[in-house]
């Protein structure tokens, strides 16, 4: 399983990206995105998840 950003509900702040332990958070052409490779969802606790105040990540 994975987690990903809505892109039209991401505010593009970045807060989740410095906190993701498998660097699986991506900024390419100004959006934000999720590797879903290399996302563990952080064991069952998603720390992006907890990091996002605008509420666009969700479990995939």
């Amino acid at each position: 399983m994975a987690m990903m950003i809505d892109p039209d509900a991401c505010s593009l702040c970045g807060d989740c990206k410095p906190v993701c332990p498998t660097r699986s958070v991506l900024k390419k052409s100004g959006i934000y995105s999720i590797n879903p490779e290399t996302c563990t969802e952080c064991d069952g606790d998603p720390a992006c998840l907890a990091e996002c105040a605008s509420g666009a990540i969700t479990p995939v």
